[in-house]
């Protein structure tokens, strides 16, 4: 292991400490991914679903959730550099829906108590989650926008919008801003909106400029918004946990479940399957600041933007369940701003609700992916994903 700076006996020890979340019950089976200096290690430990004998393997393929956003936020910046979106205009060209917003006066008024938005959406309100629209961090039916956002079928969760893109733009430019434009870090909605600019501006689907600008480059094969008929025996069951310990229920299913046919909105907040190999061909990506083998996705300095935290300490505080005291945000991924768990300052990457993590840190050289198919309960760590990072960077031998 001298090439890659990692440790066997701990690689070992990994196994047995995510085998065990396996053998409790916790999770029927996962996979996790491991590369240091281009050495990679890959363990796939369990079945597809509970009461299954089908294993898992290198090559299942599973719905990565939030882990989609940094790939949406990859795409935009595409458009960026080609100057066809600019970070500091107004999206009300593409975006019309958006234009000329009222705000709420106070996140507890009724709908209808609005106030003039005092400057428009821009590109990189957007990416920053800062447009003024996003997840209520409340309990469901404390604020009246919270019945309205799930009346119009907005509100933030596993599930796409079930609405066509111009449906679902309609729909958010009905409602009111939560927060002025640049003001708060709101999460999630931010990437489903900039899937619909991508297409507008590029005049493509947003499926199909993903594919052609960012899955074909990278080699991606198994990335996309659906899982086609010759793949969906790769799809494990998608469980969530219940009140009784170590009980999973069924959220979704493979062969018949809403992964089997493409969905009628691309969410670019957390619609796309992926596998292990195909998320670290994307992370590699971004490790070598845009470059994939003699060409490039990106260019260094964009890289750059998107992996450095942009938001301010009372924006972070103000969503202290997601950052703790030592992250940050940058364009569609979580930014480690200090060493406050094992990661050192520059880390990014974020996590998949369905039960995914995929990190990199470029001062290790590493990257982390973690796969499973049991949802979490909330924006906090469970304890799979809390040992496989311990784990990961114990297995660091230098």
């Amino acid at each position: 292991m001298a090439h890659s700076g990692l440790s066997s006996a701990r690689l070992a020890r990994m196994h047995d400490v995510m085998a065990g979340h396996v053998e409790r019950g916790d999770v029927p089976g996962l996979v996790t991914l491991l590369c240091r200096r281009g050495d990679v290690h890959v363990d796939a430990i369990g079945t597809l679903g509970v009461g299954q004998t089908a294993p898992m393997q290198r090559d299942t393929i599973f719905r990565i959730a939030s882990m989609s956003k940094p790939i949406t936020a990859v795409a935009t910046l595409i458009l960026v550099e080609e100057c066809k979106l600019r970070l500091d205009e107004p999206v009300d060209r593409w975006l019309p829906e958006l234009a000329d917003r009222r705000v709420l006066a106070r996140l507890d008024a009724d709908v209808s108590d609005t106030v003039p938005a005092q400057r428009p959406i821009t590109t990189r309100d957007l990416l920053t989650f800062r447009l003024g629209f996003g997840l209520v961090l409340a309990r469901p039916g404390r604020y009246p926008i919270q019945a309205a956002i799930a009346d119009a079928g907005l509100a933030p969760g596993p599930n796409s919008p079930r609405r066509t893109p111009d449906e679902y733009m309609k729909a958010l430019g009905s409602l009111p801003l939560l927060a002025q434009p640049g003001e708060q870090w709101l999460y999630h909605t931010g990437s489903d909106v900039l899937g619909v600019l991508i297409e507008r501006v590029s005049g493509q689907s947003f499926p199909a400029f993903l594919d052609e600008r960012v899955f074909r480059p990278l080699g991606m094969k198994d990335t996309a918004f659906h899982v086609p008929p010759e793949k969906i025996h790769r799809l494990p069951t998608s469980y969530v946990g219940s009140s009784k310990p170590a009980e999973l229920l069924v959220a979704d299913r493979g062969p018949d479940g809403r992964f089997s046919r493409e969905p009628l909105f691309a969410s670019g907040g957390g619609g796309l399957v992926s596998t292990v190999d195909d998320y670290l061909a994307f992370c590699t990506m971004l490790l070598n600041k845009g470059r994939v083998g003699t060409q490039r996705l990106l260019s260094r300095p964009a890289v750059e933007l998107m992996t450095t935290d942009h938001l301010t300490h009372q924006q972070k505080a103000d969503s202290r369940i997601f950052f703790s005291d030592y992250r940050g945000w940058g364009f569609g991924l979580a930014v480690t701003t200090r060493r406050g768990d094992f990661g050192a300052p520059g880390r990014f990457g974020w996590d998949g609700g369905a039960g995914t993590s995929g990190y990199t840190d470029p001062a290790e050289d590493l990257i982390g992916v973690l796969m499973t198919q049991r949802m979490m309960d909330s924006p906090q760590w469970p304890r799979v994903f809390s040992d496989f990072w311990t784990s990961a960077y114990a297995a660091i031998d230098d």
